[in-house]
């Protein structure tokens, strides 16, 4: 019904807010039927500052803002990291901030839109730096804590603040998530070519060489290189890891940044549909009944297999991704490898 609602003026939105203080945005724009960047768009002039969007930009002043808290979601689950942004690596169509604990890889091309957000809350005024694509959807946001080098705010708000500060944003149709796509004929190649890869950043190029994708790899490939498992297996592994103090790489993206947490997770916070995890530097909050496929995943490289385990939702699109964290020149330690062969499989795998 969304897309055929009026779009609302600023006014109307603005007005909106005033009636729904404590709604969050997200949720605020998905009762109005706008996009989140539109609702942002809405309190330019006041309070939200229309910004340079492009990485080099927003990451060299994320570099001056001290302690933070980077998130990046997806519609299935959210992903939240406390730490610096340090080690940026600007590229042409693909930059990254490496980190120790703030872990990006980001897509230029769709960081479209750019704000600095400053509300009012009852823990006072509160700070961030938000980016959208070209649709309006949420690609990466920064938020300042107490900890945060506040004083540099002003001056990078006037350093990226851009000559239109217009309270209406043009925006794009959005685009639908990839279906899963197969090639069966091309089996026995995608088979000896897996088997040949030295290093997990090859699969994609291999997919695309055979007119492929991610999904419809892992649907036609077979032992040994996946298995499918239920979806309740992504849930049994978060507990398995946080009761047994295993160290992970938990990936979470969308088109335009991924975002990576290395390291243990220790407290989880299960909440109606949602499993939390709850970690002073971390946080991740996933919709357990978006998983619609899992996958055991396992990878040849140079150092030793590398075994994820990898999310998707009902119209295809990759949730999460969970890697065991290498050690001693290993892809993935043994431990977290018998973690995943044992998590409960499908009775028949997905044909």
């Amino acid at each position: 019904m969304a897309d055929l609602m009026p779009t609302p003026t600023p006014e109307e939105i603005r007005a909106a807010r005033a009636e729904n203080p404590k709604l969050r945005d997200r949720d605020l724009a998905a009762r109005l039927g706008i996009t989140e960047a539109r609702l942002v768009a809405a309190d330019c002039g006041a309070g939200v500052t229309r910004i340079d969007p492009h990485p080099d930009a927003v990451m060299g002043a994320a570099g001056e803002l001290g302690e933070v808290m980077a998130l990046t979601r997806n519609e299935s689950c959210v992903h939240e990291r406390v730490g610096h942004y340090e080690n940026y690596r600007s590229g042409q169509h693909a930059s990254m901030v490496l980190g120790d604990e703030i872990d990006m890889r980001m897509f230029p091309s769709h960081w479209c839109h750019g704000f600095m957000v400053e509300r009012e809350s009852e823990l006072g005024l509160r700070r961030s730096i938000q980016v959208f694509d070209a649709a309006g959807d949420a690609v990466h946001k920064i938020h300042l804590r107490d900890s945060s080098t506040v004083g540099a705010w002003d001056g990078l708000k006037a350093r990226l603040a851009l000559a239109d500060q217009s309270q209406q944003i043009a925006l794009a149709a959005r685009q639908p998530t990839e279906v899963a796509k197969s090639e069966p004929a091309k089996l026995d190649i995608l088979r000896k070519e897996w088997a040949r890869m030295t290093d997990t950043h090859q699969f994609l190029r291999l997919t695309s060489k055979l007119r492929m994708n991610r999904l419809g790899a892992y649907r036609i490939a077979g032992a040994p290189f996946v298995r499918a498992l239920a979806p309740e297996a992504v849930d049994v592994a978060l507990q398995e890891v946080s009761e047994e103090g295993f160290e992970v790489m938990i990936f979470v993206g969308n088109r335009g940044c991924i975002q990576i947490h290395s390291g243990p997770i220790q407290t989880l916070k299960p909440m109606g549909l949602w499993q939390n995890v709850m970690d002073p530097r971390f946080n991740l909050h996933l919709r357990l009944d978006h998983i619609a496929e899992v996958w055991a995943v396992d990878k040849p490289t140079q150092r030793g297999p590398a075994v994820s385990l990898e999310a998707f939702d009902a119209e295809g699109g990759l949730i999460l991704q969970i890697f065991g964290v290498g050690k001693e020149g290993r892809d993935s330690r043994p431990a977290w490898r018998s973690l995943v062969a044992g998590l409960p499989g499908l009775a028949e795998e997905v044909a």
